[in-house]
């Protein structure tokens, strides 16, 4: 499958409006749950641009006007920003500023604060990690599909 080249280009950020208003990523509404806004009113965005075939992994667009929120992590995030800044900072109060071109990664059971000074988009590849005991159900499951293919080659 071929990747959508308009979904890593620039919307040209000459001032907030024309780009969050002209959407020619074709995001669709995806707005942060109130009781996390902190403060201003941002807006966000998202589209779903692939799925894995497990379902347990995906790739989005995602991107949000000015405004400070806090994000609940409920599956793990690493994000590639494209255009814009933000500033998170985690429970413990570590601050870490990021700029398009730079990757993070969110671990499933964290929050973060974010700080979105005028604009962000960003894309993200989320996954859904397996329990313990359901990674080492899987992993016996491959050891012993492993040793059933090295008996058939007997």
């Amino acid at each position: 499958m071929l990747a959508d080249r308009d979904l890593l280009g620039s919307s040209t950020p000459a001032s907030l409006a024309p780009v969050y208003l002209a959407n020619k990523h074709r995001l669709t509404p995806a707005p942060i749950p109130p009781q996390w806004i902190l403060e201003g009113e941002p807006q966000a965005r998202n589209r779903h641009i692939a799925g894995s075939t497990d379902g347990l992994g995906s790739t989005l667009m995602w991107d949000c006007t000015a405004g400070r929120f806090n994000w609940f992590y409920d599956v793990d995030e690493t994000v590639y920003l494209l255009e814009g800044s933000i500033t998170v900072v985690d429970s413990a109060g570590q601050v870490n500023h990021l700029r398009a071109g730079d990757t993070f990664f969110f671990p499933q059971g964290t929050r973060f604060e974010w700080t979105v000074p005028t604009y962000v988009r960003k894309i993200a590849f989320i996954h859904v990690p397996m329990s313990r005991k359901l990674r080492v159900v899987t992993r016996l499951g491959r050891a012993v599909k492993g040793l059933l293919r090295g008996r058939r080659a007997e």
